[in-house]
């Protein structure tokens, strides 16, 4: 077996543009789903933890991931999934929360302490930055994800649950 001639450094500055196949205007990094990278003669191995148990983005984030480190020369990659401690809102970067408001998509405000019914009240268009807004579906495109609308601009939008 050949060892990584990588640091721990460059492979996760690489993962560090992997998009989430989700939300594409924020990385895997800034979602916190990357959570570390151990290197041995074995090889490299990334350890993710998922922002939901059975997250269909997965796969694809797996496959991204190899499919980056090969064509950086790591060939022989593995991908961890660990889901304790379990991800949570908090991980999200103030960032990735400015980029999915642009994208249409309402942040979670508050960490994933406290009330979730009561963020869930104070949910802020990302058009109009209005408050006055409504549950339309818990669920929208994906189960992070409840859908909404703006009682101002009557536009709907989907807002990221926090947990």
């Amino acid at each position: 077996m050949v060892a990584v001639q990588h640091t721990r450094q460059e492979i996760l500055g690489y993962l560090s543009e992997i998009a989430d196949p989700e939300i594409p205007v924020i990385t895997i990094e800034e979602i916190g789903m990357l959570r570390d990278v151990n290197i041995s003669d074995q090889g490299c191995e990334v350890i993710l933890t998922p922002t939901y148990t059975g997250c269909p983005a997965m796969g694809i984030i797996e496959a991204d991931i190899k499919a980056l480190l090969h064509e950086k020369g790591i060939e022989q990659v593995t991908v961890k999934m660990v889901y304790n401690p379990a991800w949570t809102t908090d991980w999200i970067s103030e960032e990735a929360k400015i980029k999915m408001n642009k994208y249409g998509i309402a942040p979670p405000k508050h960490s994933s302490c406290g009330s979730v019914a009561d963020a869930e009240k104070h949910v802020h268009c990302p058009r109009c930055d209005s408050q006055d807004t409504e549950v339309v579906s818990r669920f929208g495109a994906t189960a992070c994800k409840a859908l909404y609308k703006c009682n101002s601009c009557k536009e709907p939008f989907e807002y990221f649950k926090c947990h």
